[in-house]
């Protein structure tokens, strides 16, 4: 018998999913973090799942492994000293940048440029040129380039090297020459050049995505290499280790640490991948997606069962050309910090949090200042009889005492100033939904609302009355969803190539060319990882764009459907998305900027795990009676349990639901019903599902 497992680190828990191969039966479990190291926190979490439920850990052979040790390295500027090769005459490229100060008009007065991830001092020119259709210009100087790279050496600063030149991403011979030479002298150091990266057109973009690339390389391929070696010892050789890449697909553990720029958005993709499974399964193929975590809230829209996918990854101030899930970030998770400012007395949450130490108050890890998950406890939302991961007690008297100092500083009382922080907090997730959703040109109403991570169910009744989005979708095992996305997602990789080309002046038959050859280059990883060809499913891109304007659309079509209608069918495609947009089309000027493949093992569905299909009723459910406290009064409420809920059954509210990893509020003149999946549908009294 056979497992795979999923493994999600966040910023406060660490969390895993154990599926059965052969039944799909699920175990879970949620450690603490280990901000110092994560592989210590992903080894605890699988010796503890693996002792809860009597498997043997040599019975795993595959780990999915969402991770932000890329991300982490980028926040908290600890990559490394990273080295840059550029044409002779390029070397200020990170400095000049786009010219741009974030901010309003007068921006550039405040703004304090943080120092290059690749410092001047760290960056030598090559006498070399390639035109911009790809024909060498100036020869290569090898002498001159060994010499230079002997003293950048010399300097003994270089941690990660990255070459970079210009126009490379119509010709990258000079790169790759360039990189067989620097790896004569920098033997022990990896280096990233950007026509393996990135080929794609702009050379600051290019620049600086190769740069990141070099800059995260060391500490995530150490991260990668002693969490291998760690699970190859405890769970045998044959076990395959697969990272979770931003764009939502898995890569194997080389490739992710050849070119761990892919996984800067590693976490919140694998929560979006669970919420599409669960979502899909009840017939929601359009929703609303929102994870919130300890830290902070993940929201992303999905249509027809797909997540849309940007072409950019921003982390902190750093944008890089790698392809990610459409995730916002919103610094309000459990742990975001509340307070009231001397100045204004207004009670302001987040974005600072907590974190996983001294985490909230009602944790009873030497926090004492209020945090969102305080104010759920004060509130009754999150009660203290019912234990998180069924290992860590909660203590509202310490949550009381700790709201207290806003109530004391508004001179309000400890529920008003507890709800006060519910409040804002949701208003933030809010802000972010409308991110995705309403500033694209999408009515959330249209949308349902699936809400998961660890304190999502706890806001999400509250987030479909703003939104409007019914029903509200709790899926099976919310605050490990995002562990079980890893699990069931599959390997894919892509290939691109610059084509700048007015559609007008191609024919089917050369795009038909280009395609092909793009599907081979990235096949070949996934083959070379032991995946037949035969198993590869093809998804084919086009980045197109009205000629004169500075940015483009995705946009995407199967195989055969580009065999079958060809470039009209890119046409209509972009009218109708550009339309949805921006409100208009134009009949002509369609130009094609980027061309790729993208391509992916075939995924086999896992059998679903059974849910509890005979009757069950509220009262064999109940474990509790309490009370919570919702606009401005308190109300008499249940604590039922959720692994006993049998499908169909009503749950109506003022109630909680608890389970392992979560807890869920059902708020006065809601109810939830329990689909055939195991989800609870949300929605209001009296209100049809959609």
């Amino acid at each position: 018998m056979s497992y795979r497992l999923g493994v999600d680190v966040g910023g406060t828990f660490t969390d895993l999913l154990l599926i059965n191969e052969s039944n799909g039966e699920t175990h879970t479990a949620k450690v603490p973090s280990t901000p110092h190291d994560s592989s210590v926190g992903v080894l605890n979490g699988i010796a503890r799942i693996c002792e809860e439920s009597g498997i043997d850990p040599k019975q795993i052979n595959r780990v999915m492994h969402g991770t932000t040790v890329a991300t982490n390295a980028v926040l908290t500027g600890k990559g490394a000293k990273v080295g840059l090769v550029t044409t002779r005459g390029y070397k200020q490229v990170l400095q000049v940048a786009r010219s741009f100060c974030p901010g309003g008009l007068g921006g550039w007065v405040s703004f304090v440029k943080k120092p290059l991830l690749a410092p001047l001092e760290l960056t030598i020119e090559a006498n070399e040129r390639m035109d911009a259709d790809g024909s060498t210009s100036v020869e290569l100087d090898e002498n001159a380039l060994l010499e230079d790279l002997r003293k950048l050496k010399a300097t003994g600063e270089v941690e990660a090297l990255t070459i970079c030149f210009i126009n490379a991403y119509v010709n990258g011979d000079h790169e790759k020459r360039a990189k067989e030479i620097a790896a004569t002298v920098f033997t022990d150091v990896p280096i990233s050049i950007s026509s393996d990266i990135v080929p794609e057109m702009q050379e600051y973009e290019r620049t600086e995505t190769t740069v990141v690339n070099s800059y995260v390389r060391p500490e995530v391929a150490r991260y990668v290499d002693n969490l291998q070696a760690s699970l190859h010892k405890t769970m045998g050789e044959d076990l395959h280790l697969s990272i979770l890449r931003s764009d939502g697909g898995l890569a194997s553990a080389n490739a992710a640490a050849d070119n761990p720029v892919n996984l800067l958005m590693s976490g919140p993709a694998g929560g979006v991948s669970g919420a599409i499974h669960f979502a899909s399964a009840a017939g929601y193929d359009n929703i609303l997606t929102f994870d919130m975590g300890g830290t902070s809230t993940d929201v992303a829209l999905i249509q027809n069962s797909k997540a849309r996918i940007r072409r950019e990854t921003r982390v902190g101030d750093v944008v890089v050309r790698a392809p990610s899930v459409d995730v916002r970030t919103v610094g309000a998770g459990g742990g975001s910090l509340a307070f009231v400012p001397e100045l204004t007395k207004a009670l302001r949450v987040g974005p600072e949090s907590a974190g996983a130490k001294p985490g909230p108050a009602a944790y009873m890890k030497g926090g004492v200042e209020p945090t969102v998950c305080d104010a759920n406890v004060v509130l009754g939302y999150l009660p203290s009889d019912v234990q998180l991961g069924g290992k860590m007690a909660i203590d509202k008297s310490a949550a009381v005492a700790a709201v207290k100092k806003v109530a004391d500083a508004m001179e309000i009382s400890v529920e008003e100033a507890a709800e006060g922080i519910i409040r804002i907090a949701n208003e933030a997730m809010f802000g972010a939904l409308r991110l995705v959703s309403v500033e694209q040109g999408f009515d959330p109403r249209d949308f349902a609302l699936v809400g998961f991570g660890g304190a999502g169910p706890l806001h999400a009744n509250a987030l479909g009355i703003l939104t409007d989005s019914w029903p509200t979708i709790i899926p099976p095992g919310p605050g490990v969803l995002c562990a079980y996305g890893d699990a069931t997602t599959v390997v894919k990789d892509e290939a691109s190539k610059t084509f700048v080309t007015l559609i007008k002046d191609t024919d089917k038959a050369s795009l038909t060319t280009l395609f092909e050859e793009l599907t081979d280059k990235a096949a070949s990883t996934l083959i070379a990882d032991g995946i037949s060809k035969d198993d590869l499913d093809v998804t084919l891109q086009a980045d197109v764009r009205y000629t004169g304007q500075a940015f483009q659309l995705s946009i995407e079509c199967s195989k055969a459907d580009f065999e079958a209608k060809g470039l009209d069918l890119l046409i209509d495609r972009f009218d109708e998305e550009h339309t949805q947009l921006f409100t208009f089309a134009l009949d002509e000027g369609h130009e094609i900027v980027m061309v790729r493949a993208i391509v992916s093992a075939s995924s086999t569905a896992l059998p679903q795990n059974k849910q509890i299909t005979q009757k069950s009723s509220l009262a064999d459910c109940k474990i509790a009676d309490s009370k919570i406290y919702f606009e401005g009064q308190y109300h008499q409420a249940a604590i039922y349990e959720r692994g006993k809920m049998g499908i169909g059954l009503e749950v109506p509210g003022p109630c909680i639901v608890g389970e392992m990893d979560s807890t869920t509020v059902i708020l006065p003149g809601y109810v939830a019903t329990v689909d055939s999946v195991g989800n609870l549908l949300i929605n209001p009294v009296n209100a049809s599902n959609k």
